[in-house]
């Protein structure tokens, strides 16, 4: 009589981590492509990522790393400001090419639209005409390519305005409230619109949200109101994409600053398409400790992913992934891994669903320890392979944590709610 443990197809550990990852319903073991594409020195240079670590020339070499790694998902960015030509106009041939290199791999692209720039003719995150030009190109990309089922419509819409409206680094490079609330404002809509455009040719479509997820440590005995608003504005950006309230400040900050009662509403009105998932990028450098004197400093890890996930699951109840993570230390590199994951499997047993975990990128990048303001050319060491596309520490780690956990499901059990014809796996313990 066959036992019922062999219905626990989602639960085998061991064997190869690309067979398991095939299968439908398996955990989203990722890396990424770094894409990022913004402008900087007044619109003067636009960093491109792509470009600058050698994608465009290597990108069927990178291509069969994420394979040899037994990878199957990959978070890959369109380069927006190189496709979407004028409103509707397009340039293909890049797109078109390494497109049909993922399908023919069988690698699922978790395909990001917008990263931290728009093309030329756009400007930037001031435009108002932004969100329906935008919805425009990720109809235009949904049609080309309806097999694509897993979708980042804006990356980082926090962040990408902070830095570019707040901070002044990028794109605009303004530093003002009334700029950061246009940029968020425009991001968002155009994350809204442009999911709703992706399901039309894609009505099963998951849209994974990736944010970054942080927090400020107030080292003073009588906290103050600045720092409180700041840990409410990291929500800014995912309360007006799922229509959650805002705190009670926040929502003052945003008519203040050029939100008008009509655009709330039609935020909280407006029901996020598709199937949602909130990924949460971490970085040891995302906490922040500000002291006494006013001086920031480094919190790595005071709080961790674990905790700061579980604070925005709280907040809107949406399955989860682990979207981004590495360090500027190849040879920390491993134990950071190690520890992301550890994160990750806490929160799970916590009956907490996570759907996923990447390490980004997948080769070294260039100068994002000064976020791309400077161009210094410097390479940074937080990679699964170098530049050279010759393997770091970390990859190696990658493969053991694959070979041990590749075969798991999204949720514990999952195996249970996962039709398949597949032959069934060995059960292990969760």
């Amino acid at each position: 009589m066959r036992s019922f443990l062999d219905t626990l197809d989602g639960l085998k550990n061991g064997g190869r981590p690309d067979e398991m990852a095939a299968r439908d319903g398996a955990f989203m073991f990722a890396t990424g492509i770094e894409c990022s594409y913004p402008t900087v020195n007044n619109g003067r240079m636009r960093r491109d990522l792509l470009d600058e670590c050698g994608h465009y020339a290597r990108w069927a070499e990178d291509l069969d790393l994420v394979r040899a790694m037994g990878l199957r998902y990959l978070r890959y960015g369109l380069p927006y400001h190189r496709v979407h030509l004028g409103p509707g106009r397009y340039d293909w041939s890049f797109a078109d090419e390494v497109m049909e290199g993922m399908r023919a791999r069988g690698i699922v692209p978790i395909l990001d639209l917008l990263h931290f720039g728009v093309p030329d003719w756009l400007g930037n995150f001031q435009n108002p005409d932004l969100p329906a030009y935008f919805a425009e190109y990720a109809e235009a990309v949904a049609k080309r390519y309806p097999w694509v089922k897993h979708w980042t419509p804006v990356n980082e819409i926090y962040v990408a305005a902070r830095v570019s409206a707040k901070d002044g680094f990028w794109n605009e490079q303004l530093t003002s409230d009334r700029a950061f609330v246009t940029a968020i404002k425009h991001l968002v809509a155009a994350s809204l619109l442009g999911g709703r455009a992706i399901l039309r040719h894609r009505p099963d479509a998951i849209l994974i949200q990736s944010e970054s997820a942080e927090y400020f440590h107030e080292l003073k005995a009588v906290p103050s109101r600045g720092n409180r608003i700041a840990n409410y504005m990291r929500f800014v950006s995912l309360d007006l994409l799922y229509g959650r309230p805002p705190d009670a400040e926040v929502y003052r900050y945003l008519l203040d600053n050029g939100l008008t009662k009509g655009e709330f509403d039609w935020f909280m009105g407006f029901d996020a398409p598709g199937y949602q998932v909130l990924g949460l990028d971490y970085y040891g450098r995302n906490e922040r400790m500000l002291k006494p004197d006013g001086t920031v400093i480094p919190a790595e890890d005071v709080l961790g992913w674990y905790q700061l996930a579980r604070q925005y699951y709280r907040r809107y109840r949406k399955p989860l992934m682990h979207t981004e993570t590495n360090v500027f230390d190849k040879q920390a590199a491993p134990a950071w891994l190690w520890k992301q994951w550890i994160n990750v499997l806490r929160l799970r047993g916590d009956g907490i669903p996570v759907l996923g975990f990447t390490w980004y990128s997948l080769v070294d990048q260039i100068d994002w320890d000064t976020e791309l303001r400077e161009k210094n050319d410097r390479v940074v060491n937080c990679g699964l392979y170098d530049l050279d596309r010759k393997p770091n520490p970390v990859a190696a780690d990658y493969r053991e944590m694959l070979a041990e956990y590749g075969g798991i499901g999204p949720v514990l059990h999952a195996g249970f709610l996962t039709p398949t014809d597949a032959p069934a796996p060995e059960p292990v313990e969760p």
